[in-house]
């Protein structure tokens, strides 16, 4: 049934333009004190946006006149929790002269949450069994929430906007090294902690940094051997982490053995702003940071994966939508607690991965190792659709990717948006390799409609993301053609700012004409080295990285290599990129393995001050910087003096 039929004069116009010209469109109303029975029109609105969804689906499938000039979905003021992912497919579409737009009402903050409220917090009393000495008096204690008659699991709490810290060994940021490790067996060797019981290892994870990516391991049993203990870890990624070659743990004596900490146990429980779920007995523990009152505070755990999923398939994909102001909040991923977590690179696990007895393949005759790999979940997935927008919305609060273009979607636009507190990387496009595809393949699909083409991402502000799997990085984009990334902020990152490119391959493939021009990268690297501000891999002819500004490379205090860092890097098999007049403090940059046709031209501090004024977000976009996470924790940066002496 037509809404216009039924309420012929209630709609609203509602100009607004998001362009040069002003449409006028159907509007339909989102409001905490709505129902989904209701009309929808402002007077009476819907409670959630997947029922707007379905009222506008209904309009365009009935070919109601009214849409003519585009549908207006408006979200009122509120913190919505949702029950379960907003997923729009191809019926979701507009079209060009009718496009769907999902907007926060003016001045209106509006949050999609994927989280659950954790209330009703006591101050604990009597012994808990475990608890470190210090921390007896200090804990207050929840019901973990229980769905369906299963608790919650969580591997990350939020307490009144800030992620308070799952209970670890070592605290703040620091790490030990581990002692050795048996490939053979498996296993690894770690100090006997002093004054720390290991008794009880159920739940409790290995958190490794190894070259320029971590794993997370859990841990089956340990084995107690004087000043030494022996880990033993959980299928598959025991099996994995043993097996493959690349990245793997570091051995040095010279530059000491790769960091380590351990995590998620009661034990481990000793400082203000930890926590922990024990999720056999249903319970949440945590010790509140000093400004933190639990009468009060709001505290939230993810519950949701995926909050907005824009799915469509390559024949019938979803076009013409645009989000703005909205706030995307509070996503999981519980992949690291069920199966472990070995990345390849760039947070991409390891599905299996091994080094060959006889090297070579068709491709790379010297090739020594392969692998397969999955792909992170994300807050916001698309995959086959086409001018859709995000526009001044905000990603925060995630355990994996914040947005992800996966697959076959072209002209899209990212701009104006905010990245911040994101475990993993802030934004993906593109195809890296897919789960049956081995890595080190070379990717031309023959229906080109898979590639992601044609995207814009601008004028973002990326801060404080890859907090969690330290190997993500802030802008990663695979196999992909015509991107741009142009003037987007990026800070605060574990590894590298942007990275483009996946294979390690010289052979054509589907990468070409991608741009990055006029971005802002500092204060990167913050615990991984083999890193750069811009990376890049494999061929991808006439693609251009100019006019960036790269400066302030942490000192990463467990690096493998300390020296092995640099602003602008084109790994193995870059080919046919041109790489011109980028300002870097110094001419630290490395080219390793690369193909032909790479020009390198007026890159390092002598670039024009216009290039190093101009990068970064445009005048308009500007008011985002003050959201900016830059350093909290007064961590060393490599200074030029320091350059110059190595």
């Amino acid at each position: 049934m037509r809404i216009k039929n039924l309420y012929p004069l209630c709609f609203l116009v509602f100009i607004f333009s998001l362009t040069s010209f002003k449409v006028e469109a159907v509007e339909i109303y989102v409001s905490l004190n709505g129902s989904d029975q209701q009309s929808g029109i402002k007077e009476q609105p819907l409670a959630t946006l997947n029922a707007a969804l379905r009222k506008a689906r209904e309009l365009r499938r009935l070919n109601d006149p009214a849409v003519k000039d585009g549908i207006l979905i408006v979200i009122e003021k509120g913190f919505y929790n949702l029950k379960e992912a907003v997923v729009l497919r191809p019926e979701d579409s507009g079209t060009h002269d009718s496009p769907t737009r999902v907007m926060a009402a003016p001045q209106a903050e509006v949050i999609l949450s994927g989280g659950v409220n954790i209330k009703n917090w006591k101050k604990a009393s009597g012994n808990i069994s475990g608890l470190p000495k210090e921390a007896r008096g200090n804990i207050w204690i929840a019901d973990a929430p229980v769905m369906g008659g299963r608790v919650l699991e969580f591997r990350q709490l939020y307490v009144n906007g800030k992620k308070a810290v799952r209970a670890r060994d070592a605290n703040g940021s620091t790490m030990n090294r581990i002692l050795s490790w048996d490939f053979k067996k498996q296993t690894c060797k770690i100090p006997t902690p002093k004054n720390l019981s290991l008794s009880n290892v159920e739940g409790v994870e290995m958190v490794i940094q190894q070259w320029w990516a971590i794993a997370n391991l859990r841990v089956k049993a340990v084995k107690v051997e004087g000043k030494a203990t022996e880990l033993f870890f959980m299928e598959p990624e025991s099996r994995i982490q043993s097996e493959h070659p690349w990245p793997a743990p570091w051995l040095s004596e010279k530059t000491g053995n790769s960091a380590y900490y351990l995590t998620n146990a009661i034990q481990f429980l000793d400082q203000p702003g930890e926590w922990y779920e024990d999720i056999k007995n249903r319970k949440i523990y945590y010790w509140p940071a000093k400004e933190v009152d639990l009468r009060t505070a709001q505290v939230i755990a993810p519950s949701l994966e995926t909050l907005v999923k824009i799915e469509g398939t390559i024949d019938h994909p979803v076009s013409h939508v645009t989000f703005k102001g909205i706030s995307f909040q509070h996503a999981t991923w519980l992949r690291p607690s069920q199966l472990g977590h070995v990345p390849h690179q760039a947070g991409m696990y390891m599905l299996d991965a091994y080094k060959l007895e006889t090297p070579g393949t068709a491709d790379k005759k010297g090739l020594e190792n392969q692998a397969w790999v999955g792909r992170p979940a994300a807050a916001v997935e698309v995959s086959f659709a086409h001018h859709m927008v995000f526009d001044s919305c905000r990603f925060e609060h995630y355990a994996a990717t914040g947005l992800d273009l996966k697959k076959g979607t072209h002209d899209n636009e990212l701009k104006g948006n905010l990245f911040k507190d994101i475990g993993g990387s802030a934004i993906l496009v593109g195809t890296f390799s897919d789960e049956a595809t081995e890595v080190h393949l070379p990717y031309l699909p023959s229906d080109q409609r898979e590639i992601c083409k044609n995207e814009t991402i601008s004028n973002n502000l990326i801060t404080d993301v890859t907090n969690e799997d330290w190997g993500c990085v802030g802008i990663g984009a695979g196999y992909v053609q015509a991107i741009n990334i142009l003037h987007n902020e990026i800070n605060d990152v574990s590894y590298s700012g942007i990275s483009m490119g996946w294979g390690w391959t010289k052979t054509a493939n589907a990468m070409r004409d991608n741009i990055i021009k006029g971005n802002k990268i500092h204060h990167y690297g913050k615990y991984l080295y083999d890193v750069a501000g811009i990376y890049t891999l494999s061929a991808q002819p006439g693609s251009f990285i100019t006019e960036n500004y790269i400066d302030s490379i942490y000192k990463a205090p467990y690096a493998h290599d300390p020296e092995h860092w640099f602003y602008l890097y084109t790994d193995e098999g870059s080919s046919f990129i041109t790489v011109k007049d980028n300002w870097t403090p110094a001419e630290k940059h490395l080219q390793n393995a690369n193909g032909p046709g790479n020009v390198w031209q007026n890159n390092g501090p002598q670039v024009s001050e216009q290039h190093k004024q101009a990068a970064g977000l445009e005048k308009r976009y500007q008011y985002l910087l003050k959201h900016k996470v830059t350093n909290p924790t007064n961590q060393p940066i490599n200074s030029k003096k320091e350059i110059d002496l190595h």
